[in-house]
């Protein structure tokens, strides 16, 4: 599933990375705990999470994900946005709860991890 297709379908908006907009994700992860996103093997994984702190985008540098929506409406800030663009990882923001986008993406074709 193409990053462009998802920011649609969650009615998200990107925050940055919109050189992601092309990029195809495979897997969706949902977690709040950052351990458990440590704990991933594989590729293409699009981390879904409500979590809007810094400690979100270093979890997610040092497990090679590029591509992270943050669900809640929770917005995020200038040094999530910078440490973001300085990892090359896309930021998504969306209205919708973790459940609800994990559930619209599950039936949008996007794979579970587990």
């Amino acid at each position: 599933m193409k990053i462009n297709e998802v920011i649609n379908i969650i009615s998200g908006t990107i925050v940055c990375g919109k050189n992601h907009l092309d990029m195809d994700v495979k897997y969706g992860f949902a977690s709040d705990m950052m351990s458990d996103v440590l704990t991933l093997l594989e590729n293409d994984i699009l981390l879904i999470t409500g979590l809007s702190n810094s400690q979100t985008i270093r979890t997610a540098e040092m497990s090679d994900i590029k591509n992270i929506i943050i669900g809640r409406n929770k917005q995020v800030t200038g040094d999530m946005i910078k440490l973001a663009n300085d990892a090359d990882i896309a930021i998504i923001i969306s209205p919708f709860s973790l459940f609800k986008i994990s559930g619209i993406l599950y039936n949008g074709d996007l794979n579970s991890i587990y």
